[in-house]
């Protein structure tokens, strides 16, 4: 892309899309800015391990230039998947081969710290939670923030997630509830203070359902598992029952009873926790969401096309970092504009057919039949 003076370009969000689309921008010699509400890179838990698919993940980190530091920190060995029936019978076992790379696991906060390290110093501006986008369409575009600062741009790049302040400026679509809840909670020192479920979940991931509810454990780094307890149940369904987030013993005991019909084995995967719950219920935005488009405005990952978390979300967010990158640093677009739809005009339609995909593969995941994993990640 030819601009004279060249533009100046914000990405609000330091997630994996938004470090890695100013990372590959860095590459090409194009100068990006990073705002995040984050008061730093530790401020927060940043979640739990992500698999990277060779087909698009991976491929925005070739173009990072990471893909080999990304295999050096990932665990080929995550990529184990196990399906189990309510008694922890096994009903499916992939074990991966040694040199399997499809999608090896990498821990969030690995990831974010790999993608942060390589950027030029000063680009992440942290403590910038943002308020508004104001401006003609046109351009160019004032950002508004918490702290009372306002930065003038020609390009605002929304990787600032499912609630995107970003999005308003183009779009007003709002997240909606799926009718899915996830309940996440944590186990720590596993090999020695929880070798049952260790040994139960292996090295990857297990899955169990029963037709109304559903259990889905993963191995983290660290020595550590995540669970997620899926119900089909009110988006409010804590305080319907009396109870708030930071019950804990009460929030078990209501879970226990729930899953009385589970095996002692599996019910540990949901009273046996270090700590306390969280709540995440599962919203999506309509698989065909578009916004208006503007040559000084667009979006990337869960702010454009946000779908439930069953491993296509940080996929599509690199590749559209990616390519939303390569479209801004190519010779092949003169303008802004240009380089914005040859982006837009790709990642859309791609956006729309996964969502369509994973509309019903979360509800796959408290049927009891085996889901179709296949479609879940969006290969």
């Amino acid at each position: 892309m030819t601009t004279t003076p060249p533009p100046r370009i914000a990405v609000v969000g330091a997630g994996p899309g938004g470090l890695a689309c100013a990372r590959i921008l860095a590459r090409h010699g194009i100068a990006a800015t990073v705002y995040d509400r984050d008061a730093g890179p530790e401020a927060r838990d940043q979640g739990g391990t992500l698999d990277l698919h060779a087909d698009n993940g991976q491929l925005a980190l070739r173009e990072a230039g990471l893909l080999e530091e990304f295999f050096r920190l990932a665990r080929p060995e995550g990529q184990e998947m196990r399906q189990l029936d309510p008694s922890g019978q096994v009903l499916f076992h992939h074990v991966p081969e040694p040199d399997e790379r499809f999608k090896p696991e990498i821990d969030r906060r690995l990831l974010r710290d790999l993608l942060l390290a390589s950027l030029p110093p000063g680009t992440v501006r942290w403590g910038h939670t943002l308020r508004a986008v104001t401006g003609p369409a046109g351009g160019p575009r004032r950002l508004y923030f918490a702290d009372g600062t306002t930065v003038e741009c020609d390009l605002v790049i929304g990787a600032d997630g499912a609630w995107s302040a970003v999005r308003r400026a183009v779009s007003d679509a709002t997240p909606r509830y799926t009718g899915i809840s996830f309940l996440e909670a944590w186990f720590h020192d596993v090999t020695a203070r929880h070798r049952d479920i260790a040994e139960l979940v292996g090295q990857g991931s297990a899955a169990a359902a029963d037709g109304e509810r559903g259990l889905f454990a993963q191995r983290n780094g660290g020595d550590r598992i995540r669970v997620h307890i899926i119900q089909r149940a009110p988006a409010d369904w804590i305080t319907a029952a009396g109870l708030n987030p930071q019950d804990t013993g009460r929030i078990r005991t209501l879970l226990l009873e729930r899953f009385r019909d589970w095996s002692p084995r599996m019910r540990r995967l949901i009273g046996d926790n270090d700590g306390p719950y969280t709540d995440r219920p599962i919203h999506a935005l309509p698989a065909t969401h578009t916004w208006r488009h503007s040559p000084s405005v667009t979006l990337l990952g869960d702010a454009a096309h946000l779908m439930p978390p069953l491993g296509a979300g940080v996929n599509l967010a690199l590749l559209d970092a990616c390519e939303l990158a390569l479209a801004l640093a190519l010779a092949r677009h003169d303008t802004l504009d240009q380089a914005l739809r040859a982006y837009e005009n790709t990642m859309l339609p791609r956006s729309a057919e996964t969502s369509r995909l994973l509309d019903g593969a979360v509800h796959d995941l408290i049927s009891t039949q085996l889901p179709d994993f296949t479609a879940a990640e969006a290969r």
